[in-house]
């Protein structure tokens, strides 16, 4: 996808909860920008999360928003980087993310397109990536080390916390997860894990 390209969308179900989530991703004069709502049921009940994640040409984070509401109560949270890859967290400074390209935001998989892009791995190449990660439903900025290796031009195997954390990602052309394994499943594709 290029920047003259047409926006492209598309439509989750969520494996561990009853959830869906939608984004989609469209050019902008200056970069990209992915808007997606997530619905799903949290251990506390329903909550709706709308989102809006902003990168410059080069698929570095600008800023993030989220809106909508959690356990009974709204929610809003800005958070934004600068040139020299420093973070704010509605306004306040977060230094232990400084540095970092990609925001992750933990309730969607549509930020995993970010790293995906930006880094265009070939097949068999391998790249670190330190994102800030936004832990939820704690609003917590975060470093989280991810390692993305591309094993095929359609599915990376993906980890983070130093390999805690593993996951076999399928991806579409256009950089969207199509199946994540226990937690993520395009519509159109079968949920099997």
């Amino acid at each position: 996808m290029t920047a003259g390209d047409s926006p492209v969308a598309i439509l989750w179900r969520r494996l561990d909860v009853p959830g869906h989530d939608a984004a989609w991703l469209r050019a902008t004069d200056d970069g990209w920008q992915l808007d997606g709502t997530a619905v799903y049921l949290d251990v506390s009940g329903p909550c709706r999360l709308d989102y809006r994640v902003n990168c410059d040409s080069r698929w570095r984070t600008t800023a993030a928003r989220i809106t909508g509401w959690l356990h009974g109560r709204a929610v809003d949270v800005a958070i934004t980087a600068d040139g020299h890859r420093r973070w704010t967290c509605d306004g306040q400074a977060i230094a232990a993310v400084t540095g970092c390209d990609d925001v992750d935001l933990s309730f969607t998989p549509a930020t995993n397109l970010l790293p995906i892009r930006r880094l265009d791995l070939a097949v068999g190449e391998r790249a670190p990536v330190q994102a800030a990660w936004l832990r939820w439903p704690d609003v917590a900025l975060e470093p989280l080390d991810q390692v993305y290796a591309r094993q095929t031009p359609d599915r990376y195997h993906y980890e983070s916390g130093g390999g805690a954390f593993t996951a076999l990602l399928d991806v579409r052309a256009d950089g969207f997860v199509v199946r994540y394994p226990g937690l993520w499943v395009a519509e159109s594709q079968p949920a099997d894990v």
